[in-house]
């Protein structure tokens, strides 16, 4: 997988952030050395947050997102600075830009204060150092012209530095297996599936057992059974699609370990404590109540869906009540959780770590039960804890 590969998830996200006309578009345009936003002398220029996923050297691979000025006005203004205050639910590293000729302002204040609140790293960039510079007095300032491009190369230095101390090292699978182990992957293909392409949390637990140097053998349910006969040494574990959890436990023998793409994910982003927790909620469901299935990606829904039809089917069948269900996608995912009695999300592999976190702490902070679908699915088809089974602390949890 090449840099400009690297799906969206996994990458850095840099947010810039700051007043209206205080250079934001022209320092990330300077630091990009592309035209990604537009630049004008009219204040509110940048309407709408502009993102973009790129390789930006010495970074690596980084999603920059230019945001509307915070101090914007009017009705309008509101919506822009709302949505300026979720693209920080999403930010891995801030910028501030000031203007050097108006100096620090309570703006920029509120907005460090953001920062703190959020324990978001960040940098403050004061720009217009062409028509009047700033004293520097802290490690995380620096003083740039974006007009002229002055300090820009430094810019990007500093950040390269903040972008290595904001990465982990956190594993999906490796740190679970040995060198020469044996992991089968039950991958099925079905209509949903993407044409020519696995569905990227199947792609990178794949990239991670390869790089654990374990062995990766991949199959369809309907091969499964048929792949472990042939099997020379029994495998370490079997981890499969969570909507064919159902079909996959009645095939893997018992004392192989059985878990999913998508409770790995859970762990990955990490959420996988709350969501098991959460998965409780679906033995109490009453008549009436709403469920919320949220996606973080937008794609087409298509017949047998797992969030808009196997889901909803599966959840009114074991509860025996009827439920309401509200499906949201991408972005789309409510400040206000009252009306819900359990969340439902996906797996998360198109979002990256903290935006995940933020939506688990909304629902935490409302008493709403968060779980994933993988943790959903495996609860209602009575194999949880069996698919907790590689994380021993965690399945010894259900049983007090």
């Amino acid at each position: 997988m090449s840099l400009n590969d690297t799906p969206s998830g996994e990458r850095v996200h840099i947010g810039f952030f700051g007043r209206r006309n205080a250079g934001k578009s022209s320092v990330v345009n300077a630091v990009t050395g592309q035209e990604l936003s537009v630049v004008s002398d009219v204040k509110g220029t940048t309407t709408d947050p502009v993102t973009k996923a790129m390789e930006l050297l010495p970074l690596g691979p980084v999603v920059i997102i230019d945001t509307p000025g915070f101090d914007d006005t009017g009705a309008l203004g509101e919506l822009r600075v709302k949505k300026t205050r979720q693209i920080l639910a999403k930010t891995d590293i801030a910028v501030l830009v000031t203007d050097s000729s108006v100096g620090m302002t309570d703006t920029d204040q509120e907005l460090i204060g953001l920062f703190t609140e959020r324990s978001l790293p960040y940098l403050i960039v004061h720009n217009k150092s062409d028509i009047s510079d700033t004293e520097i007095s802290s490690t995380n300032e620096i003083s740039v012209s974006a007009v002229n491009k002055t300090n820009i190369h430094e810019l990007k230095e500093k950040l390269a530095s903040l972008v290595k101390s904001a990465e982990n090292d956190k594993r999906l699978v490796g740190d679970l297996l040995e060198p020469s182990d044996v992991v089968v992957l039950v991958t099925p293909i079905d209509a949903a599936a993407p044409k020519g392409r696995m569905i990227l949390p199947q792609q990178q637990v794949l990239r991670d057992v390869l790089d654990a140097d374990s062995i990766a053998v991949v199959t369809k349910e309907f091969q499964l059974a048929d792949s472990l006969k042939k099997l020379a040494v029994k495998p370490k574990m079997v981890i499969t699609d969570s909507q064919a959890f159902a079909v996959v436990s009645k095939i893997v023998p018992e004392d192989i370990p059985l878990t999913s793409f998508s409770i790995l994910m859970a762990r990955y982003k990490g959420f996988l404590e709350t969501a098991v927790k959460g998965a409780a909620a679906i033995n109490r469901m009453n008549d009436g109540d709403t469920v919320l299935i949220s996606e973080g990606c937008t794609h087409h829904r298509q017949c047998g869906d797992i969030g808009s039809i196997k889901l909803p089917n599966l959840l009114k069948k074991t509860t025996g009540k009827e439920l309401n269900i509200v499906l949201t996608s991408g972005r789309e995912f409510p400040d206000n959780l009252s009306p819900y009695s359990l969340i439902i999300h996906c797996g998360g592999c198109m979002l990256n770590e903290r935006e995940m976190i933020h939506r688990k702490n909304i629902a935490e902070a409302q008493q709403v039960p968060f779980t994933n679908y993988g943790i959903a699915l495996a609860m209602m088809n009575g194999i949880l804890k069996r698919s907790l089974g590689v994380f021993p602390d965690l399945a010894k949890e259900l049983d007090e």
